[in-house]
């Protein structure tokens, strides 16, 4: 049978703590505003995609920015965030908005070009907002989930002068060549396009 091996006293201990921090101590300080993971909405938490599941650009100077395009996850609020962040699942999108809360992630710059669509003219043109659910389960369309992706819509709107209108903010089930029906019959049209408009 093993002995256990003796604790290493508290002194020890403090000393090897000590040596551990000398480095990081010596390092400068991250300058001010040097924050690649600023967030565009100043309501959401940055959550990033893998960047092997979007692609860099600089947008609307790169491609403008025509779409909001809205989204029905088909998995939960965590289990999205990991897709986004597996590079194997080639798939992102910039937002997505969990149904309990409201709480927003901002998983890709708006700059950036996310894959959400399945069509590259409109992933290059859009923003996409993923929102925790199921289509057929509309429980998860709370009110919560309403107005806060309707809050984060319209900013994106006012932004790029994208007009809060049906023509311009889409479901994924309108994007052309599509195979999907989200956001799906249970999704209130009327009453988002009304909510992003009263912001």
């Amino acid at each position: 049978m093993d002995r256990a091996r003796p604790f290493p006293s508290r002194r020890r201990l403090l000393r090897g703590a000590a040596l551990a921090a000398v480095p990081y101590a010596l390092l400068p300080r991250a300058r001010a505003g040097a924050e690649p993971q600023a967030v565009d909405h100043p309501l959401a938490e940055w959550q990033p995609a893998t960047p092997s599941n979007y692609t860099a650009s600089n947008r609307p100077m790169t491609y403008p920015l025509d779409y909001v395009i809205i989204h029905v996850t088909q998995e939960t609020y965590a289990g999205t965030l990991s897709i986004f962040q597996n590079p194997k699942k080639k798939v992102s999108a910039h937002y997505l908005v969990r149904s309990a809360d409201g709480h927003v992630a901002q998983c890709v710059r708006e700059a950036d070009v996310a894959w959400h669509a399945g069509n590259w003219d409109h992933n290059t043109r859009g923003i996409g907002i993923e929102h925790e659910g199921w289509v057929d389960q509309p429980a998860y369309f709370t009110d919560a989930l309403y107005e806060r992706s309707a809050t984060l819509t319209a900013a994106i709107c006012t932004k790029y002068g994208i007009p809060k209108d049906r023509a311009h903010i889409i479901g994924h089930h309108e994007v052309p060549g599509t195979d999907h029906t989200d956001p799906g019959p249970n999704w209130d049209w009327a009453r988002y396009i009304r909510l992003v408009n009263f912001v």
